[in-house]
């Protein structure tokens, strides 16, 4: 009757949600994946939950049906010893092992999906430094794999940078750090990664919606960490090539990746070459 009146007041509550609302139950909280990678990570979000709740439901059940059916039921009454319940006991030992084997390959399914790489159609070098980032869009007009030269925007604590990528086009981040460890990522994204100094690591992501997403450092890195925020504008295919183009208007380009500082090569704690470990191509 308890469950039943919880599950009822849900329904009743969930009615008078608005769909944002629901659609935020729904996602157990997880914000709503702008991305294909964002899918995988939503599954398996929602899935882990579902399984806790059933684990949960089945505990809460078996602790009530004991509580219940083996009570005292006079004063004088002592209830049956048993030393030990063999069958139970194994169910006790391989169930848990067989849950962590399910949720170990569910997890492993997730993590192979949104790291899979394929031939990216944007590449992105991107550098967190102390306390903001610099993109720099490869140019590859020979399509050979290897930029002709960079197109950049650079950010600084007082000027939050913005970051074009075309819709539904695979863009492939490869990320750089002069200083200290940083964390690259995208709440509508639900995907992130360390940016870690003398290390490039790299991931995938695929927008799918158009439209402006907040993104930020997810790694305290210094006294000014919370200013380390950028903005990704996912537009159509001729939006993203005519902000290419204002860059190029602009003079921001270099033959090499800007990896390091608020003016790529001045910042406190960026080395004195721009790309001291040839790195970024």
């Amino acid at each position: 009757m308890t469950l039943l009146a919880v599950l009822g007041a849900t329904v009743v509550l969930l009615a008078g949600c608005s769909e944002e609302q629901t659609g935020a139950v729904k996602r157990i909280a997880m914000p709503e994946p702008v991305s294909e990678q964002g899918e995988h990570t939503l599954a398996l979000w929602q899935g882990a939950w579902i399984a806790a709740l059933l684990v949960g439901l089945l505990v809460w059940g078996l602790t009530i049906f004991v509580i219940v059916r083996f009570r005292r039921r006079s004063d004088d009454e002592v209830p049956v010893q048993t030393r030990y319940n063999l069958p139970l006991e194994i169910f006790y030992t391989i169930a848990p092992v067989l849950m962590v084997v399910v949720f170990f390959k569910a997890t492993v399914t997730t993590q192979n999906a949104v790291l899979e790489k394929v031939e990216p159609d944007v590449v992105v070098d991107v550098t967190g430094q102390q306390w903001s980032w610099t993109f720099n869009y490869n140019v590859d007009e020979d399509g050979d794999g290897e930029a002709e030269r960079y197109l950049n925007t650079v950010g600084t604590g007082n000027d939050i940078p913005t970051l074009y990528l075309p819709v539904d086009e695979v863009a492939e981040f490869r990320l750089h750090s002069p200083d200290v460890v940083h964390n690259f990522g995208v709440p509508g994204f639900i995907m992130r990664m360390d940016v870690i100094p003398g290390r490039v690591n790299s991931y995938q992501i695929t927008p799918t919606e158009i439209g402006e997403y907040a993104g930020k450092c997810y790694e305290l890195c210094g006294a000014y960490h919370s200013r380390m925020l950028f903005t990704v504008a996912v537009v159509s295919r001729a939006d993203y090539e005519a902000h290419l183009a204002e860059l190029e208007e602009a003079g921001q380009v270099t033959e090499d990746p800007l990896i390091g500082g608020e003016s790529a090569d001045t910042q406190v704690g960026a080395p004195e070459s721009d790309n001291p470990e040839g790195e970024g191509k």
